[in-house]
């Protein structure tokens, strides 16, 4: 880009929220400072949560070798509250999240960034978020086959679709105009998951436009234990619960199924005990899950030549359903202050 024109395209704050990501956020952060885009027209800005690894020694070395880059230090340790650091202390008239632990590469997704919100009617832009799998084990492919599939994350997100298309911001919104947070509020910092979710409820609930741009894409590793994977989803299922203890206009059935099924296999073990009308119902709705898992399983092993497919698939999905409910149900056990925390 000539030194002539480089004032033409926008200035653009990239916030990371990061917690113990040594591992990857050296890659990140090469990645942003490797984009085709002038040098001075972005901020790289680095919140740190008081990481116990070397994450704030790393990306210190950088911020003091490279102007673009700035860190600060998140007490309160939660991505929300990163997120509102990084608004506050940025300069940008475009917002950008980035994790700390994501693949960028595609050195001009800034540049697509500023040629979508050249329409002044996009508040928001959406991206994909596909699984990567380079140099990954069987379980970590199995997971992202599971995770792509409608069995194994909420039908309506559009995080694994590759068409450009108006969508609801909720899904998959990353990138905003400073004026969306003037006009709706910041990060609710009561929430410690789907802190994103609840921000671009609101900016759907303002009537303001979100944009799915493919060409902006991450790419994110999968989790590489059952164990992990378990933890994340469990987050999500109290998080989708938060979102809608807060707005409940937000909640769905669709969105309520893996409590539903939870507590179906917990009242309807108990019931079986006591009719054996109930005993065989419950008996042939547990059948029916394992025949639906079961034939999902299958179509991703074929489709995709994955052998191994066959014994890992069920078992994951069985963790993202169970998991998800358990957060779900843990959530609505657990009192939410109705104060306005927007800030």
């Amino acid at each position: 880009m000539s030194e002539n024109n480089r004032f033409d395209v926008s200035f653009i704050s990239v916030i990371v929220p990061v917690r113990n990501e040594e591992k990857h956020i050296t890659a990140v952060l090469d990645a942003l400072l490797a984009q085709e885009y002038p040098k001075d027209r972005f901020e790289v800005l680095v919140a740190d949560g008081c990481s116990t690894d070397k994450t704030y020694e790393t990306v210190r070395g950088y911020a003091e070798r490279h102007s673009q880059i700035q860190l600060f230090l998140n007490p309160k340790k939660l991505s929300s509250a990163a997120r509102n650091i990084g608004i506050r202390e940025s300069h940008g008239e475009i917002i950008v999240i980035i994790d700390g632990h994501c693949l960028i590469d595609n050195p001009q997704m800034f540049a697509n960034i500023d040629r979508a919100m050249r329409s002044s009617e996009i508040a928001a832009l959406g991206r994909p978020q596909p699984l990567f799998l380079e140099n990954a084990s069987a379980l970590q492919k199995a997971i992202a086959l599971a995770r792509h599939s409608r069995l194994g994350h909420h039908p309506d997100s559009f995080i694994y679709s590759d068409q450009p298309q108006r969508v609801p911001a909720i899904s998959t919104a990353v990138v905003y105009r400073r004026a969306v947070f003037e006009q709706i509020g910041m990060f609710d910092e009561r929430f410690d998951a789907c802190e994103d979710c609840e921000l671009n409820y609101r900016i759907d609930q303002a009537g303001l436009l979100c944009y799915f741009t493919p060409d902006i894409a991450v790419s994110y590793k999968p989790r590489n234990s059952i164990r992990g994977l378990f933890r994340q989803l469990y987050r999500y299922g109290r998080g989708r619960i938060r979102l809608a203890k807060k707005h409940r206009d937000s909640f769905s059935f669709k969105m309520f199924l893996p409590a539903l099924m939870i507590l179906g296999v917990l009242i309807g073990g108990v019931l079986s005990f006591l009719s054996p009308l109930a005993y065989w119902g419950y008996i042939a709705a547990l059948i029916l899950y394992m025949m639906i898992v079961g034939l999902e399983s299958l179509r991703l092993v074929f489709i995709n030549r994955f052998a191994a497919g066959i014994v890992l698939l069920p078992i994951i999905f069985l963790t993202i359903h169970a998991a998800s409910g358990i957060g779900e149900l843990a959530e609505l056990l657990t009192p939410f202050s109705n104060k306005n925390n927007d800030v």
